[in-house]
C-alpha cells in the first residue's frame, strides 16, 4: 500500500536529535483579524453564486496552451482528451474554477508578453460570465530547480542556494566559538522574493508555490533535496519568513510546503505514498519552525504534503486528507486561517488509499480550501457536488473556504483590477537590475567543498585550456542550458579557451573514452555531478580523467552530496542548482573572478560510513580573487 522511510540505524537518529535540538521556538502566529464591512461584501459575493458555481471556485486546474482561446491545435486535442474543454475559456464556462496553474509542459509560459496576454484571456473569459469572479492564476516558481518561467524573466538562486549564500551580518552565527556562518542571508532571501514576485505579478501571475518550508535532513530524499533551504530548522525558517516578506511584498501570494513537511523520505510522493516516522516531539523541533514562522509572518497559503506522518495521525491517511493534521494542528494548535492547497491530486501519494472521487471529497473535510490540479477534472468536480447534494458536505462548508479564497483575491487587488499591462511587462520581467541582483546574490553561494594544494582559482597563465564536461541536466524552465555550454562559455568570457563535452548522467564506455582522450589535449578539466551514486558510471569517468594526471575541478550541479563519493578529487565546487545563474557564477569562483563565499547548509556524511559526518552545516573553504581580477 505504501513505501516507509528507511531507517537507517544509529547515523540517522543521531542527525535528527542533532538537528532538531538547533531548532528555536517561533511564535505561533495567530489567526488574523477580519474587517467585519470587507466580509459583508464577501459573502454577499457567495450568496448570489449558484451551488455549481461554489464548487468551482474551490478547483485550481491545469490548461493546455498559450493563449486562452485560440492555443494550438495539439493543445485543443490535450485539453480534450484530459479535461472534455477545448480552450481555457471553455474550462472556465464549464466549471467555473476559481484558480489556474501554469507549467511549462503545458506550452503556458512561452515568453513574457505571452503570459501576460494569456492571464488577460483567462480573466476576460471568467470576468464575462454571469456572476464571474477574477482567477487566481498560480505557478511552481520556486527558482533553483524547479522553475516554469524561464528567460528573459529573471532566474533567481534557489533554496538551497540561498541557505549556503548570503554575505550579511544577519547571515553570522557562533557555532563552537568558530563563528562560522550559517544560515544564509535573509535580505538576500527576500530580496529574491521581491524580485520573483514583481515579475510574476506583472505577468499576471498573483499565487506561487512556493517557498519550501521542508527541512531536508534526509540526503536520500529524492524530491526535496536542494528546494530546501537546508537542514538546520532555525536557519529554515529565518528563510522560509524572509522569502514570505520578499513575495508578498509585491502583491503576491506565497505558499509555504509541504505541510506538515516533507524533508526526511526516501520515497517521492508523486510515485509512491512516503511516510514519515518521526515523533510528535521531532515534528515540533525539526518540522514546525518553518511554518510556524511562515504563519508569524503573515503567509498567504500553505500546501500540504501527501504523507503519512503515524505520529500526527495513526489512521494511515495522507496529510492532505487528515482532519487531525490540518483542522487539529494547522487550523487550530497553529492558529492559521489563511489558504490551504492541496498538492497536486494526481501525485500517488494522494491517490494510493483512496479513489479519485473520494481525495477532494475527503480534503475538503480534513480543512483544505483549493483543490489543485486533479487528475480528471470532471470526476472531481461531480464528486464534491454530489457530496454537497447528498449531505456529506454542507454548503456552508464550502462557504468558508470560498470566503477565505475570496479574501485573498481581495487582498492580492483582483477584485477590483485583474488586468496586467504589456509596459508592465517590458518595465519589470528581466530587466538589468534584476539581473545584476541575481548574479550578485548567486556569487555569494557558490560553495567550496575540497581545494587540494590550492588548485584553485585556476590561472589563466598555467589552465588556459580548459575542458568542460559532465552532467546535462534538461533545463527546469526549458529556456537555461546546457550546463556544460554555459561553464565554458562563462571561463571563456573570462579568459580561458574552454570547450564543452557533455557525457550525461550515465555516461557510457564510448563517452568516457572520448572525454578521457580530450582532457590529454587540456591543461584542466571541469567537470559537473549529478547525483552521483556509489555504482554511478559518473564515478568511473571522474577516475579515468583524475588518472590522466590533468587537474579535475568538480562541480556538483544540484546536490552537495556528490562529494562523499568522490574523495580523490582535488577540488569540488557545489553550486546547488544548474541554472546560468548559479553556473556562471561557479565559472567566476573558478577564474578568481570573485572568493568563494557560500557554506554548507545541509551536513555530509562518509559515503563509506554514514555515521561521520564529513562536511558539517557551516563548511566552506575561502581565498581572495588575486589582485587585478577582482569585480
Amino acid at each position: 500500500m505504501y513505501e516507509r522511510t528507511r531507517k537507517s540505524g544509529t547515523s540517522r537518529r543521531t542527525l535528527l536529535a542533532a538537528t532538531a535540538g538547533t531548532a528555536a521556538a517561533v511564535a505561533i502566529g495567530q489567526a488574523p483579524a477580519r474587517a467585519d464591512g470587507n466580509d459583508r461584501r464577501l459573502r454577499a459575493l457567495i450568496s448570489r453564486m449558484t451551488l455549481e458555481e461554489k464548487v468551482g471556485q474551490l478547483f485550481v486546474m491545469r490548461v493546455y496552451g498559450h493563449s486562452a482561446t485560440a492555443p494550438d491545435q495539439a493543445d485543443i486535442d490535450a485539453n480534450l482528451e484530459e479535461i472534455g474543454v477545448r480552450t481555457a475559456a471553455e474550462l472556465i464556462a464549464t466549471y467555473h474554477v476559481g484558480g489556474i496553474i501554469y507549467f511549462s509542459w503545458a506550452h503556458n509560459t512561452r515568453d513574457p508578453h505571452q503570459i501576460a496576454d494569456l492571464s488577460n484571456g483567462i480573466q476576460k473569459a471568467s470576468l464575462e460570465l454571469p456572476r464571474g469572479l477574477p482567477v487566481l492564476v498560480s505557478t511552481d516558481q520556486e527558482h533553483g530547480i524547479v522553475a516554469r518561467v524561464g528567460k528573459p524573466a529573471t532566474l533567481l538562486p534557489g533554496a538551497m542556494a540561498l541557505g549556503a549564500g548570503g554575505k550579511g551580518r544577519e547571515a553570522l552565527r557562533q557555532k563552537g566559538g568558530g563563528g562560522r556562518r550559517v544560515g544564509g542571508s535573509r535580505s538576500d532571501a527576500r530580496r529574491a522574493g521581491q524580485i520573483g514576485g514583481a515579475e510574476l505579478r506583472a505577468m499576471g501571475i498573483r499565487q506561487d508555490y512556493a517557498p519550501v518550508a521542508d527541512v531536508n535532513v534526509n540526503p536520500a530524499n529524492p524530491v526535496i533535496g536542494v528546494r530546501s533551504f537546508g537542514a538546520d530548522p532555525q536557519a529554515v525558517a529565518a528563510l522560509v519568513a524572509a522569502q514570505v516578506k520578499g513575495y508578498q511584498s509585491a502583491s503576491v501570494a506565497a505558499t509555504a510546503k509541504h505541510f506538515p513537511g516533507h524533508g526526511d523520505t526516501e520515497t517521492d510522493s508523486h510515485y509512491g505514498f512516503p511516510v514519515i516516522e518521526h515523533t510528535e516531539a521531532q515534528w515540533a523541533k525539526l518540522d514546525a519552525p518553518p511554518f510556524r514562522a511562515a504563519i508569524a509572518a503573515g503567509i498567504d497559503s500553505i500546501m500540504t504534503a501527501h504523507i503519512m506522518v503515524p505520529a500526527l495521525d495513526p489512521s494511515g491517511d495522507p496529510a492532505t486528507l487528515s482532519r487531525p493534521i490540518l483542522t487539529g494542528i494547522l487550523r487550530e494548535r497553529l492558529g492559521y486561517d489563511g489558504v490551504v492547497v492541496t498538492d497536486s491530486l494526481g501525485m500517488e501519494g494522494v491517490r494510493t488509499k483512496y479513489g479519485d472521487d473520494r481525495v477532494p471529497v475527503l480534503a475538503l473535510k480534513a480543512g483544505v480550501d483549493q483543490l489543485l490540479n486533479p487528475p480528471k477534472l470532471d470526476v472531481a468536480w461531480n464528486a464534491v457536488l454530489a457530496a454537497v447534494r447528498g449531505g456529506e458536505l454542507t454548503e456552508a462548508r464550502l462557504d468558508e473556504s470560498i470566503l477565505r479564497i475570496l479574501r485573498l483575491k481581495a487582498k492580492l487587488g483582483l477584485l477590483k483590477d485583474p488586468y496586467v499591462s504589456a509596459r508592465g511587462v517590458d518595465r519589470t520581467v528581466g530587466i538589468p537590475a534584476h539581473l545584476r541582483a541575481a548574479d550578485r546574490i548567486a556569487d555569494g553561494t557558490t560553495t567550496l567543498l575540497v581545494n587540494s594544494g590550492g588548485l584553485l582559482p585556476l590561472s589563466r597563465r598555467t589552465h588556459r585550456k580548459v575542458l568542460v564536461v559532465g552532467a546535462d541536466p534538461a533545463s527546469p524552465s526549458g529556456t537555461t542550458g546546457p550546463p556544460t555550454t554555459v561553464l565554458a562559455g562563462a571561463l571563456t568570457e573570462l579568459g580561458f579557451t574552454a570547450t564543452a563535452l557533455s557525457t550525461g548522467t550515465a555516461p557510457s564506455s564510448a563517452t568516457i573514452a572520448t572525454a578521457v582522450a580530450a582532457a590529454r589535449d587540456a591543461d584542466a578539466v571541469v567537470v559537473g555531478t549529478y547525483n552521483v551514486t556509489a555504482t554511478s558510471s559518473q564515478k568511473t569517468l571522474i577516475g579515468e580523467l583524475l588518472a590522466t594526471g590533468r587537474p579535475v575541478v568538480a562541480v556538483a550541479v544540484r546536490n552537495p552530496y556528490d562529494v562523499a563519493q568522490l574523495p580523490s578529487v582535488q577540488a569540488y565546487l557545489a553550486t546547488y542548482s544548474w541554472t546560468d545563474v548559479e553556473l556562471r557564477a561557479a565559472a567566476r569562483v573558478i577564474a578568481g573572478r570573485v572568493g568563494p563565499a557560500g557554506r554548507l547548509p545541509v551536513p555530509v556524511q562518509r559515503a563509506d560510513d554514514p555515521e561521520q559526518v564529513l562536511y558539517p552545516i557551516g563548511h566552506g573553504l575561502s581565498y581572495q580573487p588575486p589582485v587585478g581580477q577582482r569585480v
